[in-house]
């Protein structure tokens, strides 16, 4: 699942080049199954069981976050492999191809964006420079291919900077050529009441992305966004550990706009640019909270110099079908992201392998297996999607080009459901929904859960805007219905104690690194269960007359 990387960046479209895929005879070793049984009651001619098997998604996890996968990046050494893997998976599993002239990939374009390791942030603060170092307490996205060069450029305090519900730091003051500290989050995340964006659930005009475009559209050559634990929902740790992964970009689009660059900083950074004018980071908060707050200058300025490289290619999504029985030019999409963050700085054990194993070598294990147990059934009505995403970790660039050049139009494709779960887990008692009382989807997960003796709860840190980052929401933003969940940290063995205390210690250590392989202690039990509850729900949605809708006007 993506993280709130540095945004988007604007590019041009570049030559393609193709990967040759090879099919690939997978070398699988024999496995005990763990059966969960599902009955289904739809109809009398679906009543046969069917298997869902926690053996079978740790195997497929073991092989797909293994070192010879190379961290599954897209465009590096291990696309390939893990290409014919999925090929092979899908075929095996009884789908046909649904990709391009008859295969079973999609071209995606892209272009990957490198920055030379010489590069430089620095801040000063009435004429003493702060102690900034690239991957330990600020990183740096260069925004434009070849030389960027900033010298002792002013800085303007954005408060949040967000330019939506009557806010907008930018209305009558100049920013254009100048630098921009945002907080992160929105006006309501720290508010305790809702002040127009949500209370603390997250906004899209909160995110980063949505940020970066404001304030580019304001003229401003850079963003500094101060990072806090809450309010960006992941450590500063988990930002330098990639603060030298390459970035890419969809490979149709255009290099240009003022802004240059966009950079995290450490929390302590941030409030010694506030103090320049004597602010502090609670009260600055306050202020901008305030729809009539405006930007103000700092009595700093920031310097940036770097080279950026762009280098056209390109990289692919796998796409299976299985054919609806009546109503087959229908579809219900199941997705997962295959990439990791493929290969980077070495880590303090000398690790340079991000092998995903929960992210998201579990959630794409999950949609083959659950593509096992719609082959292995009856026909449902409607026609039944599977794909694996490319650069979902770089902006869901490979979910937003199958949404703009769908197998299926999305007219006709009635929901989306993604698999990209956050945690390994062992066996749960819940269900978490994710960006929850926006689809009718929500009341067939439900049913799903429950059918299982699961509870479904609502995701417990809103302020996360998980909605907003994973490869369902291209689709959410073009009306088709989407549903995000993941397995609930309420465990069988140990409570929501000990759900926690594993998600906290991967949040804080694996999330993104090297050290997301698989555990010794893995059970892939709790996988089984998302699996289980994504074939169930998705088997109503396909079998049932009417189509899913929305809640309301979805507010994105």
């Amino acid at each position: 699942m993506v993280r709130e990387r540095d945004g988007n960046i604007e590019a041009i479209a570049g030559q393609r080049q193709c990967l040759r895929v090879e099919r690939e005879t997978p070398n699988v070793p024999a496995m005990r199954h763990l059966f969960l049984t599902a009955l289904i009651a739809a109809t009398p001619a679906m009543a046969a069981p069917v298997t869902i098997s926690a053996d079978r998604i740790g195997a497929d996890v073991r092989s797909l976050a293994s070192d010879t996968f190379a961290g599954r990046g897209p465009g590096e050494v291990g696309e390939a492999q893990t290409l014919a893997f999925l090929s092979a998976r899908m075929a095996e599993a009884g789908l046909e191809p649904a990709g391009a002239d008859g295969s079973w990939l999609q071209p995606v374009p892209m272009i990957r964006l490198d920055r030379a390791g010489d590069a430089r942030l620095s801040l000063t603060v009435g004429g003493t420079a702060l102690p900034v170092t690239l991957g330990r307490n600020a990183t740096l996205a260069l925004r434009v291919p070849g030389e960027t060069a900033l010298t002792s450029t002013p800085i303007v305090f954005a408060g949040f900077g967000v330019v939506a519900g009557g806010h907008d730091p930018y209305q009558g003051i100049d920013v254009a050529g100048k630098i921009v500290l945002v907080l992160a989050g929105d006006p309501d995340g720290e508010a305790g009441r809702d002040l127009g964006f949500e209370g603390r659930r997250l906004v899209l005009a909160g995110r980063v992305g949505s940020k970066f475009a404001a304030a580019a559209k304001a003229g401003a050559a850079g963003v500094l966004v101060l990072h806090e634990d809450f309010a960006a929902s992941y450590p500063m740790a988990q930002l330098v550990g990639t603060e030298r992964v390459p970035q890419m970009v969809p490979g149709a689009t255009q290099f240009g706009g003022p802004l240059r660059f966009s950079s995290w900083i450490e929390g302590s950074i941030g409030a010694r640019l506030l103090a320049s004018v004597g602010l502090d980071l609670a009260t600055a908060k306050v202020a901008a909270r305030d729809p009539a707050f405006r930007a103000r200058p700092l009595a700093a300025t920031a310097s940036v110099a770097g080279r950026l490289t762009a280098t056209p290619f390109t990289s692919f999504n796998v796409i299976g079908r299985l054919k609806g029985a009546t109503r087959p030019d229908e579809a219900v999409l199941y997705g997962a992201h295959w990439d990791a963050n493929g290969q980077g700085v070495p880590d303090a054990a000398g690790d340079a392998i991000r092998n995903g194993a929960i992210d998201n070598a579990t959630g794409t294990a999950e949609l083959i297996e659950v593509a096992r147990a719609f082959a292995a059934g009856p026909r449902p009505a409607r026609s039944i999607i599977f794909a694996a995403w490319t650069a979902e970790e770089k902006g869901l660039i490979g979910a937003d080009h199958y949404a703009a050049n769908p197998v299926v139009p999305l007219a006709s494709t009635v929901a989306v459901i993604n698999l990209d779960p956050h945690v390994q887990l062992p066996r749960t008692r819940s269900i978490e929904l994710i960006g929850g009382g926006r689809t009718t989807l929500e009341a067939d997960l439900a049913d799903a859960a429950k059918a299982m003796g699961l509870v479904v709860v609502p995701e417990p840190n809103p302020e996360a805007g998980w909605y907003f980052r994973s490869d369902h929401y291209p689709f959410a933003a073009r009306g088709v219905p989407a549903l995000a969940f993941r397995a609930g940290r309420d465990l069988v063995d140990g409570g929501t104690a000990a759900g926690d205390a594993l998600i906290a210690d991967y949040n804080q250590r694996c999330y993104h690194q090297p050290c997301d392989q698989v555990g010794a202690g893995f059970t892939f039990q709790a996988a089984a269960q998302e699996a289980e509850v994504a074939w169930r729900t998705g088997l109503a949605v396909a079998n049932r007359a009417a189509r899913p809708g929305w809640i309301g006007t979805p507010r994105f």
